[in-house]
């Protein structure tokens, strides 16, 4: 089945094919974006995303009021045929990090498979535990006294296949018979998993500090899923006071719970981590989640849990039959690059790479069509576009960002927001972005 092509991929494609067969040389002026777009049929943006693409593989260069020129000399070569997937090809997924993939260190990554080979051999192939490999726990409760001041047993700690597993595993370990309620708005597989599970599920209104604790007191929640170091998609960052109030909240009957969700809490662009609420309970009743697809890629598919006193005997109870689904080979290469320190430099480098990223994302779309809300930490913000946003819409993804209405992520509601936008700039081309913005 063919991948359908954007009609700017299709400009882009006609202006490097003329590159490749020398039609156009080295040198040579091109001709405006505007004649480009009346050339093709197309509109000025799309002629626009053509030719950022162009100038990201060198084929172009721009030059300040003088336009665009030909910086490659293809003349002679062959024109190569379209590459045809095979059957149902899936299309690559603009997650944070992917973009950053080049910054990963695979050097490390390698040599540390190839000592976990020789160190554990045969001992790879055996079954994991329902917790996982003991070796990956401890590592991650180090690793969490150290950065997030935490103090979490190695055995309390699960190791899952992703963040979206372990919603599933508590929802199994709570039961189903329970309410649960998550912040509204909330992201969104969250709510799918729950709704899936055929639990009742409800959102509870939230304010610039969070989920409010009146609000959730007055629903039948038992259990409630909350953000509370940075929330997605608003990007609310929950107070001492409001932590203090929902700590109350789980006080009042035996029966509540809180999960936690600390999705990206390593990306703290100044200051130390905001402390967990996992931290602050007294009652044994919240349960931690955290994952490694944010901060090392959207493919390591491996998350953790950790799971307080209270809950470890209905763990062995319900849920000690299942195995890990993460293999032992990744477990035991994550906890050798937590344990020796490459983790943290690792999110040391990406922080540097994302937030330069984000000063020139800000920078270039800030305008008086496009609002910029405050910046706080995490991958993401949101904006209000009040001019043309399909046209705002089109150039940032051409940049490499995720666009979504803030609308899409209520659970109920959120009409109002319908001119708010969600920015995921993680992978926002530098270059790309001062192409397509810089003549705003």
């Amino acid at each position: 089945m063919k991948r359908s092509k954007t009609l700017y991929e299709e400009v882009y494609e006609e202006i490097k094919r003329d590159i490749l067969l020398g039609k156009l040389k080295e040198g040579e002026r091109l001709v405006s974006k505007r004649s480009i777009a009346e050339q093709f049929g197309v509109s000025v943006v799309t002629a626009e995303n053509a030719i950022a693409q162009l100038i990201a593989e060198g084929y172009i260069s721009a030059v300040q009021r003088s336009g665009y020129f030909i910086r490659y000399s293809g003349g002679g070569e062959t024109e190569t045929q379209p590459f045809s997937p095979g059957a149902n090809p899936e299309p690559q997924d603009n997650t944070p990090l992917s973009g950053a993939a080049a910054l990963f260190p695979f050097s490390v990554w390698a040599r540390l498979m190839r000592t976990v080979i020789a160190e554990q051999d045969t001992r790879l192939l055996r079954p994991v535990g329902s917790k996982g490999v003991y070796e990956l726990r401890s590592a991650i409760s180090d690793y969490l006294y150290r950065c997030r001041n935490m103090r979490v047993p190695p055995e309390n700690i699960v190791i899952g296949a992703g963040s979206e597993y372990m919603y599933n595993l508590i929802i199994q370990l709570l039961g189903r018979e329970r309410s649960y309620a998550a912040e509204n708005p909330c992201y969104d597989k969250t709510a799918k998993i729950y709704r899936l599970n055929k639990v009742k599920f409800t959102g509870i209104e939230m304010d610039e500090q969070g989920i409010l604790a009146d609000r959730l007191s007055e629903s039948d929640a038992d259990v409630v899923h909350i953000s509370p170091a940075h929330h997605f998609p608003s990007g609310a960052v929950m107070p001492i006071s409001r932590r203090s109030e929902i700590m109350k909240w789980i006080q009042e009957k035996d029966s509540r719970y809180i999960i936690e969700d600390d999705y990206d809490s390593e990306f703290r662009r100044t200051g130390l981590p905001v402390p967990a609420v996992y931290s602050m309970d007294n009652t044994g009743r919240v349960i931690y989640i955290n994952t490694f697809s944010q901060t090392i890629a959207p493919s390591v598919r491996i998350s953790y849990m950790c799971l307080p006193d209270s809950l470890m005997e209905l763990w062995k109870e319900k849920m000690s039959f299942y195995s890990c689904p993460v293999s032992a080979f990744e477990q035991y290469t994550l906890a050798k690059f937590i344990s020796e320190g490459y983790f943290e430099r690792h999110i040391n480098r990406i922080k540097k790479y994302v937030y330069k990223s984000l000063e020139a994302v800000t920078a270039a779309i800030a305008s008086e069509n496009v609002k910029i809300h405050e910046i706080g930490d995490g991958l993401h913000f949101t904006v209000t576009v009040s001019g043309d946003a399909a046209e705002f819409t089109e150039k940032a993804e051409a940049c490499g960002m995720k666009i979504r209405r803030l609308s899409d992520y209520y659970i109920t509601g959120g009409e109002e927001h319908k001119d708010d936008y969600v920015v995921s700039y993680a992978n926002a081309d530098e270059e790309k972005v001062s192409v397509l913005f810089g003549g705003k």
